[in-house]
C-alpha cells in the first residue's frame, strides 16, 4: 500500500526543488477520513506572548536550545567587556568580536532562530475628512487674539484662557467619533454600580515588581546624588522665583535663554510640597519627568511587539544609568525624551491605524514640548522622516491622503499650543535662536575646522557612545565611559542587527523609521559644530533614548522567543525567563555601581562644596541672629557665591563681597565672616591686613575640599564664634 505524503514531506520536497505532485481531492478526503480517527498535535503555544508553535515548526521533540543565537550573544557580551574602561583601552578587539557576533545573529535570524517580534497589523479607520466646523470657526478666532494678547514675554489671565479654549476647541473641531473621555466616563458610571473584584493575574505582579524596582532606582538618595548644585541650577532657581513673585515669564533670558515648563513645574512643587528654593525641588520635578516617561515606552514597546517587548522597554530604560542621572541632576534634561515618547507613540500608532485622533495627540504632547528643553526643535525634522519613510512603503498605498491629512492636522495643533513662543521669537528673534546657534555655528567662536568635517566626526562619535565613550561632560555623566551598561550595549547591538536584517527581508517601514530616529534624535549634540567636545552629550541625544531601549527591549523578547519555540513548553518557558532575569539582574548591578558609586564620587570630586558652605553661613546666622554680615571672597573658577545663599536658604543674595569692598565693612559693627579660597593668599593678607584681631581657622570637608573662615569679632571685642556642629574650630 502507498503511504500518502504528509505535510513535511511536501515542505521538504520544496526545499529540494522537486516538488512532489499533490494528491486530488477525493484522496485528500479519504485520508482525511483515515487520519480523522487517529489522535491529532496540537499546535504548542508557550504564553501570551508568544505565538503558536506548530509541528512543522517544531520537527523535533528533543531539547535543542538556539545555539546560533546563544554564540552571537556570548561573543557580544565578551566584546562590550572588552570595550569598557580600563588603562590602554583599546577599541580593535571589541569590533572584532562585535562583527563575529553579528554574523553569528544574521545567521541565527536567517535559520528562524533569533527574530523580533511581530509587528501589529495594520488597521483602517475609515476618514470622511469631515470637521466639527462650529468648534473650528470659534477656536481660530481665538487663537489669533491670544497671539496678539501675548506680547511683552508674560502669561496673565487674559492670554492664557484665550490660548487654552483655542487648543480645546481645536482639538474638539478634528476629533472623530465621540468626545475625548466621554467613553472613560461612561465606564465608570457603568462599573460603580458593579461589585467590585480583585484579581490580580501573575502578569500584573511581574509589573508592578518592574515599577517598584525602577521607582526605587530613581528615588533612592535623592537629596545625595548627585550631592551639590552648580551655575544652572542657581539660574533655574533664580527663575522660579521670578515666577512665584509675579514675573510670569513665557521665555526666560537668563543664560541664552529657557523654556518655561521647569519653571512653572518646580514653582507648583514648591507650593505643593513647601520644599522651598532648594536643590530637592528641582529635582522631584525632573525624576518625576523621567518617570513619567516610561509609560509611553511601554506602549511603544506593545506598538512594536507585545506587552512583554514594553515591559523589558519600561525595565531597562528605568533601570539605566544614562536616563537616571539626567533625571537626577535637576535640569530640564529628562524633559526631551518625555515628550518625544508620547509623541512617536502616538505618531506610529497614528499611521499603523489610520486614526486621526492619535495625530491629535501626537501634536498636543508635541506642541507642549516645545516649552520643554530646547533640543526637541529637532522633532519637526523627526516627523516629517517618519511621514516621508511610512509614504514610500507600499504598506501606505490607498492611504496617503489620510496621511497627509492627519500630519496637517498635528502641525496646526502643535502649532497653537508653540503659539506664546512663537509670538516670543517674533518679538525677540536673536534670544530665542540664542542658545540653539551657540552651539551649531559661530555665534560665540569660530568653527575648529571644516562644517562637514566635524559634522561627520561628530556623528561617529555620537554613534558609539553607547558601546565607546559618553562624553566628557561630569554633570550628567560618568565621563569617557559607554552611555549603556554592558548587557544593554550588547543587547542594543544585537537589536540594530536584527531589525536591520527583518528590513532587508520585509520592508516593514516600523523598523526604518525605529533605526533613523536613533541618529535623528540625536541631533541636537551631534550638531554642536562651535564645540565639538561637548559631543556626544548625554542630555542633548536624551530623545535618543526612547527608540535605544525599544530596541535592547526588541532583542532581548526575540531571543527569549528563540529559545521557547525549540525546548518543550515548561522548560522552555523557564529557561527564557531565567536567562532574562539573569540579564536584567546584571544590568541592574551594573547601572547601580555607575549611579550610587562611580557617578557620585566623580560628582563630588568635580564640583564645588557650597551645601557646606551654605551650612556655615546658616549657622553663622542661627548664632548672631543674621546672615547679612557673612560674607564670601571671589576666586576665579572656584564655588558660584549664589550657590552659598541659596544653601543657606537666602535664595536671592549673592554672598560674593570684592576685596575692593571689604574696607567698606569696617563701619558695620556686627560680628563678620569671610569666607576664603585656601590659595587665595593676597585677599587673606587683605583681611589680615584690615582686621587685625581676626580670626582664621579652617573648615574640613567631608569631601577634600577645605575652606578658610575668617572670622571677625564685633566691635565690642567680643570673641566671636559660631556653633561647634558647623565644623568650624577657631583659634
Amino acid at each position: 500500500m502507498n503511504q500518502e505524503p504528509s505535510v513535511l514531506d511536501y515542505v521538504k520536497s520544496l526545499l529540494r526543488g522537486k516538488p512532489l505532485a499533490i494528491p486530488s481531492v477525493v484522496e485528500t478526503t479519504q485520508v482525511s477520513q483515515v487520519t480523522e480517527e487517529q489522535p491529532q498535535e496540537q499546535p504548542i503555544s508557550i504564553d501570551e506572548n508568544s505565538a503558536p508553535v506548530t509541528e512543522l515548526e517544531q520537527p523535533s521533540k528533543k531539547f535543542s536550545l538556539p545555539w546560533w543565537s546563544l554564540v552571537a550573544l556570548g561573543i557580544a557580551l565578551i566584546a562590550q567587556i572588552s570595550l569598557q574602561p580600563r588603562q590602554n583601552r583599546t577599541w580593535i578587539p571589541g569590533v572584532i568580536l562585535y562583527l563575529f557576533a553579528a554574523g553569528c545573529l544574521v545567521w541565527a535570524a536567517w535559520k528562524g532562530e533569533w527574530n523580533p517580534a511581530e509587528l501589529p497589523e495594520a488597521q483602517d479607520h475609515p476618514e470622511d475628512y469631515r470637521v466639527r466646523a462650529r468648534w473650528l470657526y470659534i477656536s481660530l478666532p481665538l487663537a489669533l487674539a491670544a497671539f496678539l494678547a501675548l506680547g511683552g514675554n508674560k502669561f496673565n489671565t487674559l492670554n492664557v484662557t484665550l490660548w487654552v479654549l483655542a487648543i480645546v476647541f481645536t482639538c474638539l473641531a478634528f476629533w472623530q467619533g465621540e468626545y475625548p473621555f466621554t467613553g472613560w466616563l461612561r465606564w465608570l458610571k457603568e462599573h460603580l454600580h458593579l461589585p467590585w473584584k480583585l484579581s490580580i493575574s501573575a502578569w500584573t505582579l511581574l509589573i508592578l515588581a518592574s515599577v517598584l524596582l525602577v521607582v526605587f532606582f530613581r528615588v533612592y538618595r535623592i537629596e545625595q546624588v548627585p550631592p551639590e548644585m552648580v551655575s544652572d541650577h542657581a539660574e533655574k532657581l533664580l527663575d522660579v522665583w521670578d515666577v512665584l513673585h509675579g514675573q510670569t515669564s513665557i521665555f526666560f533670558p537668563r543664560n541664552t535663554g529657557r523654556e518655561a515648563f521647569q519653571m512653572y513645574l518646580t514653582a507648583t512643587i514648591i507650593k505643593l510640597f513647601h520644599t522651598g528654593y532648594t536643590y530637592l525641588s528641582l529635582k522631584i520635578g525632573t525624576i518625576l519627568a523621567g518617570l513619567l516617561t516610561l509609560p509611553y515606552l511601554y506602549l511603544l514597546g506593545k506598538e512594536y511587539g507585545n506587552k512583554r517587548v514594553g515591559l523589558f522597554a519600561l525595565l531597562f530604560a528605568g533601570l539605566a544609568y544614562w536616563p537616571n542621572v539626567i533625571s537626577r541632576v535637576g535640569l530640564r534634561f529628562p524633559l526631551y525624551p518625555l515628550f518625544v515618547a508620547p509623541t512617536l507613540y502616538y505618531l506610529i500608532r497614528g499611521l499603523r491605524t489610520s486614526n486621526r485622533n492619535d495625530f491629535i495627540l501626537a501634536g498636543l504632547f508635541f506642541g507642549i514640548g516645545l516649552h520643554g528643553y530646547t533640543p526637541i526643535r529637532i522633532l519637526p525634522l523627526v516627523i516629517l522622516v517618519i511621514i516621508g519613510v511610512y509614504l514610500l512603503h507600499p504598506q501606505a498605498r490607498g492611504r496617503r491622503l489620510q496621511t497627509i491629512s492627519g500630519l496637517l492636522v498635528l502641525v496646526l495643533i502643535s502649532l497653537i499650543i508653540f503659539l506664546p513662543l512663537l509670538r516670543f521669537a517674533i518679538e525677540y528673534p536673536t534670544l530665542f535662536d540664542l542658545r540653539a546657534f551657540s552651539r551649531l555655528w559661530t555665534t560665540e567662536r569660530p568653527l575648529p575646522g571644516p562644517a562637514l568635517v566635524i559634522f561627520l566626526k561628530n556623528l561617529w562619535n555620537a554613534s558609539t557612545m553607547y558601546f565607546w565613550s559618553d562624553g566628557q561632560i561630569w554633570v550628567h555623566s560618568v565621563t569617557n565611559r559607554p552611555a549603556l551598561d554592558v548587557i544593554s550595549a550588547t543587547l542594543y547591538f544585537l537589536g540594530v542587527v536584527l531589525i536591520l536584517v527583518r528590513y532587508i527581508r520585509q520592508r516593514t517601514w516600523q523598523d526604518l523609521i525605529l533605526l533613523l530616529s536613533v541618529p535623528m534624535l540625536m541631533l541636537p549634540s551631534i550638531l554642536s559644530l562651535a564645540f565639538p567636545d561637548e559631543n556626544p552629550a548625554l542630555n542633548r541625544a536624551a530623545g535618543a533614548m526612547v527608540p535605544v531601549f525599544l530596541i535592547v527591549a526588541i532583542s532581548l523578547d526575540g531571543l527569549m522567543s528563540a529559545i521557547e519555540k525549540r525546548v518543550p513548553s515548561k522548560a522552555g518557558f523557564t529557561l527564557s525567563w531565567g536567562l532574562a532575569a539573569i540579564l536584567v539582574l546584571f544590568s541592574a548591578l551594573g547601572n547601580y555601581d555607575l549611579v550610587f558609586n562611580q557617578y557620585q564620587r566623580a560628582y563630588e570630586l568635580s564640583s564645588w562644596n557650597t551645601s557646606e558652605m551654605g551650612g556655615v553661613v546658616h549657622d553663622f546666622g542661627a548664632m548672631y541672629g543674621s546672615t547679612e554680615t557673612a560674607y564670601v571672597v571671589p576666586y576665579p573658577y572656584w564655588v558660584d557665591t549664589r550657590l552659598v545663599g541659596m544653601n543657606a536658604g537666602d535664595p536671592t543674595r549673592d554672598y560674593a563681597i570684592p576685596p575692593e569692598q571689604i574696607s567698606a565693612t569696617l563701619s558695620d559693627p556686627r560680628p563678620k565672616m569671610f569666607l576664603v579660597y585656601p590659595e587665595d593668599t593676597p585677599d587673606l593678607d587683605l583681611l589680615r591686613q584690615i582686621f587685625p584681631q581676626g580670626n582664621l581657622s579652617t573648615y574640613k570637608s567631608q569631601v577634600g575640599k577645605d575652606f578658610y573662615i575668617f572670622m571677625v569679632p564685633p566691635a565690642s571685642n567680643i570673641p566671636g564664634g559660631i556653633p561647634a556642629t558647623s565644623g568650624i574650630s577657631l583659634p
